[in-house]
């Protein structure tokens, strides 16, 4: 789960990150309002999950609280890369003499946790990379070793940092393991003008696996944030990712799911397609419900134009898969309107396709095999039926 900037922040106060002082408003009024009480000038911030708000406008330094007024207003509402801003950040403005850019991520390559840190801070990191790749730092940390004061030394002097960034970086690691956290980035983590060293903003990415970990991480979910699609999935249950394509896929198993979506980008391919609309693993033991929950989400799709259903009954029965999916159709009735290619396997497979061809529901279409139920698809997508 990807936190907002303001999230971060809070995060990083709790654990000893230097902040700049900071308030959340949603309208003008609570903007003049937090920059009176911070006093002097701020800087108002989009808050959405996603870079680049310098550059569309989202960033916006505020010398009075009347200005800061001014410049929520002109950016609550905004759109940036897809994002409605809803919320921005007042924080105190800073005088600041060098950016820096520091983080902490998992590094899933090595198996390990790694440590990135540039002299060159307040541009993306992907631009540090590409411009001046001898400028970014990346030091391997020991999950069992950690970052104590030592490790955050050597971390600070192999990207060229001043030694008053070390006990910012331990506290920094602190975040990213009480947390359990995959990121932790600080960009630009300043030295200000009077020696004083400020995590300026923040990127913080939570691991989802450790949730139940940290109840008070429950906080953190935002009904404005993320794909429509996928929280109706996630309000269902369901382990749905929105793609980029036009076939739906449902499956049971994250493998024939996986597995799936490579035949069917594979076959869409051949005929100039555009590959899979989305991951949908039903799970081992779904119920006929959520069977027709997951195709009422991919159907909900416009940018489907077909879909595959590839399930191999072992715990999930082919029939209860069967029946799930004609209660789906019954449950959108003229809502449903994309052809479905279904592919059945293993237990109750021949109860299964008895129960969709007696339906006989003309967006039904039954295949043999994955492969053929990829093409099938694949075809019906690129003729737009």
């Amino acid at each position: 789960m990807d936190l907002y900037e303001h999230e971060a922040r809070d995060l990083f106060a709790a654990h000893g990150v230097p902040v700049s002082a900071g308030l959340v408003a949603t309208t003008p009024e609570e903007a003049r309002a937090a920059a009176t009480a911070i006093g002097g000038a701020v800087v108002v911030k989009a808050q959405v999950k996603t870079g680049g708000r310098g550059k569309a406008g989202g960033v916006r330094f505020a010398p009075s609280p009347d200005d800061a007024a001014s410049a929520a207003d002109a950016v609550l509402g905004m759109d940036i890369k897809g994002h409605t801003v809803h919320k921005v950040l007042v924080t105190a403005a800073s005088e600041i003499a060098q950016e820096y850019y520091f983080s902490f991520l998992l590094d899933r390559a090595n198996r390990t946790f790694l440590a990135m840190a540039s002299v060159e801070g307040g541009v993306e990191i992907e631009e540090i990379a590409a411009s001046t790749p001898s400028a970014l730092a990346r030091v391997p940390v020991d999950a069992l070793a950690g970052v104590d004061l030592a490790k955050a030394h050597e971390i600070v002097a192999a990207a060229g940092l001043p030694v008053e960034v070390a006990p910012v970086v331990v506290a920094l690691w602190e975040v990213f393991v009480t947390e359990d956290a995959t990121l932790v980035e600080v960009n630009p983590l300043a030295r200000t003008k009077t020696g004083e060293v400020l995590a300026l903003d923040g990127k913080v990415t939570l691991d989802d696996n450790a949730a139940f970990r940290h109840p008070g991480h429950a906080a953190f979910a935002d009904d404005h944030a993320g794909d429509p699609l996928e929280r109706a999935a996630r309000e269902k249950g369901l382990n749905y990712v929105k793609l980029d394509g036009e076939i739906g896929v449902i499956g049971n198993g994250a493998g024939l799911v996986m597995s799936t979506l490579d035949v069917v980008a594979q076959a869409s391919t051949e005929l100039g397609g555009s590959g899979p609309a989305n991951f949908l693993d039903i799970g081992g033991g779904a119920s006929a419900q959520v069977m027709a929950d997951g195709l009422e989400v991919v159907l909900g799709d416009p940018g489907v134009r077909s879909v595959v259903v590839n399930v191999f009954g072992g715990i999930t029965a082919c029939d209860a898969v069967a029946d799930g999916i004609v209660r789906a159709l019954e449950i959108l009735g003229d809502q449903a309107r994309k052809p479905i290619v279904v592919r059945l396997d293993g237990n109750n497979v021949d109860e299964g396709r008895r129960i969709l061809k007696t339906a006989d529901h003309p967006l039904i279409t039954l295949a043999d095999t994955m492969d053929g139920a990829a093409h099938q698809a694949a075809s019906l997508a690129a003729q737009g039926v």
